[in-house]
């Protein structure tokens, strides 16, 4: 027999499906057969039930008619028309600052090792030790191949980088600060404007990474005055493994950067076919080879769900998912020993929420053989990932209550 409180909270998780403003658009994603929780969206978002017909329709009539005729058509401005929707719907980018192509390994590469460049009289990279691997090893492989040192910034992996703790960081030495929006691990959310004006002070660059803000929070790079910016398109764009990530960077930077992997694609010229590198001025010169015109796709797809919710509405249903979300650890699972991972305060906490525990490795296969999917992150981490537009909130009380039944049975 089910437990009373069960009763209760799967019954509010369905009320708040049906008062759910947005519940409209998670009927559009594919659902995967016997998967009753996704909660992983923060890591892989759902395909789109669309996207095989739009698949269809490229290849049958605007690649399979038009050919090579599609590139002066519209292809070649493809990474920049797209970029500037983001910028505008996502990102609070003027035109012209945005661009999609390369994965997020490349575009950190490009343009921290751009900002050092630029910084030829400055030795240090400033960056935390709880970024995302991927972040900190591009920033090592760059201090090693320009003989520069690495700042380490020492993070409480609950709450995450504090203005305070980059002031005592920087110093005239920094060249360029990398930081993530939104903590890989606990969802804590940076003061992006305060953390880039104490690095602005000394004279630093500051690049963030916007993998886990990007379609999720609104973002307000201009009015922030950021430098540089990446994020990635898998998560909450939903473009599909592999998809190509998105790159920012200042207009005030444009002629005063230049990007180390020089490329066809980012001359002033492309068709000149000089002999010469010669860089564009504008955003193109951040850009190398041929871009991924059929892996942008399922990404444009989901920007017009995007647009059609409005970022700051997804944002609000983010916020109700992470509370009812804590609602239901409260209940299911920190009574078992398990503790919170993430920030208390919803205002600094993204579109996940990390709760720990030292037997949740034991637990993961349990939890996919019952249609549960969560994410486990090293040590002892399950980051409950949630995705507005496609999970609803019956199948996180579904998925929270599967890792308190099976965190249960291994501690018998």
């Amino acid at each position: 027999m089910a437990h009373p409180e069960h009763l209760d909270l799967a019954a509010r998780a369905a009320e708040l499906d049906r008062a759910d403003p947005l519940h409209r658009f998670t009927g559009r994603f594919v659902r995967a057969p016997g998967v009753v929780s996704y909660l992983d969206g923060n890591s892989l978002g759902r395909p789109l039930a669309s996207f095989p017909a739009r698949v269809h329709d490229f290849t049958t009539y605007e690649w399979g008619t038009r050919l090579i005729r599609r590139w002066d058509e519209s292809w070649m401005a493809k990474p920049y028309v797209l970029g500037d929707r983001i910028g505008r719907s996502l990102l609070g980018a003027a035109p012209g600052q945005t661009f999609v192509g390369d994965s997020t390994t490349v575009l950190l590469y490009k343009l921290i090792r751009a900002a050092v460049d630029h910084r030829p009289d400055r030795t240090e990279i400033v960056i935390d030790d709880d970024n995302f691997p991927t972040d900190r090893f591009v920033v090592e492989g760059i201090a090693a191949e320009r003989g520069l040192s690495i700042r380490w910034i020492h993070t409480d992996r609950t709450i995450g980088v504090q203005p305070h703790q980059v002031a005592d960081a920087v110093s005239e030495q920094t060249a360029v600060v990398v930081l993530s929006h939104v903590a890989y691990r606990s969802g804590a959310i940076a003061d992006m404007a305060a953390i880039t004006a104490t690095a602005h002070r000394v004279g630093a660059y500051v690049l963030w990474d916007l993998c886990h803000s990007i379609g999720v929070i609104p973002v307000r790079l201009d009015e922030c005055g950021v430098d540089l910016a990446v994020g990635c398109s898998y998560k909450y764009l939903n473009g599909g493994p592999g998809s190509p990530a998105i790159a920012y960077v200042n207009a005030s930077l444009h002629r005063e950067l230049r990007q180390p992997i020089w490329g066809w694609m980012g001359a002033a010229d492309v068709f000149a076919m000089k002999d010469a590198y010669e860089p564009a001025d504008d955003i193109r010169r951040f850009v190398s080879g041929t871009p991924p015109i059929f892996a942008m796709l399922a990404m444009e797809s989901m920007l017009e769900l995007i647009e059609a919710a409005g970022i700051q509405a997804i944002r609000e249903k983010s916020l109700a998912l992470t509370r009812f979300t804590e609602e239901l650890l409260q209940a299911y699972v920190l009574p078992l020993g398990a503790t919170l991972a993430s920030p208390a305060d919803e205002r600094v906490r993204g579109s996940h929420v990390t709760v720990a525990h030292p037997r949740f490795r034991d637990i993961l296969d349990r939890l996919w053989e019952r249609g549960v999917i969560p994410d486990f992150r090293a040590p002892d981490g399950i980051r409950i990932g949630l995705s507005p537009l496609s999970t609803t909130f019956t199948e996180v009380e579904v998925g929270v209550r599967a890792i308190g039944e099976e965190l249960q049975n291994v501690l018998r």
